[in-house]
């Protein structure tokens, strides 16, 4: 984003610009969310206690029966909804996503759902639903993931598999009914 800013003003004023990207700044910039929570004192300063720390049962990772895993995330209602259907998670959890007092029958209750069936039986189950879903994968299996492999997020360099550049840039005219208007 730096450079961009940087080609943008030298063909506006025709002066070079330094870019100061330090790492530490990023980090930073990715940590926006969290101290947005704390400053609504929503934020706890304790691991696994927070929306997004692994401490709801709806948005954590969970163990499957061959000892992989995957991770869920639906927080929002409509998505809770249709995960609740898809795992059939007793009926009368339908209502506990956001009760603190059924946190753990809740989490104790996915949990159980999950270790019965395989990674692979619940990606078939769950992608391309809006559960929220995704397997967690090995560095290996990341690269020859049909999804990552349809977006091309990796590449071969001289024989040394990478994460190829992000973002990805398309053209297309808007009037092509194909892409869209």
């Amino acid at each position: 984003m730096g450079i961009l800013a940087a080609i943008f003003e030298a063909r506006n004023s025709g002066y070079g610009q330094v870019v100061d990207a330090a790492i530490s700044d990023g980090v930073s910039s990715l940590m926006s969310l969290f101290q947005m929570q704390k400053a609504r004192s929503s934020f706890q300063e304790k691991r696994s206690s927070n929306l997004l720390d692994g401490s709801m049962p709806y948005y954590t990772v969970y163990e499957t029966l061959d000892k992989a895993y995957i991770s869920l995330a639906p927080i929002e209602p409509k998505f809770f909804r249709v995960l609740c259907e898809k795992i059939s998670l007793p009926a009368a959890l339908h209502d506990a996503q956001n009760d603190p007092t059924r946190r753990l029958e809740l989490r104790d209750a996915i949990a159980d759902i999950i270790r019965q069936r395989t990674r692979r039986q619940w990606c078939e189950l769950l992608e391309g639903t809006d559960v929220c879903f995704a397997p967690v994968l090995s560095l290996s299996e990341a690269v020859t993931y049909p999804h990552n492999q349809s977006r091309g997020t990796f590449m071969d360099i001289d024989g040394v598999v990478q994460p190829a550049p992000a973002p990805t840039f398309f053209t297309y005219s808007v009037s092509d009914p194909e892409k869209g208007a």
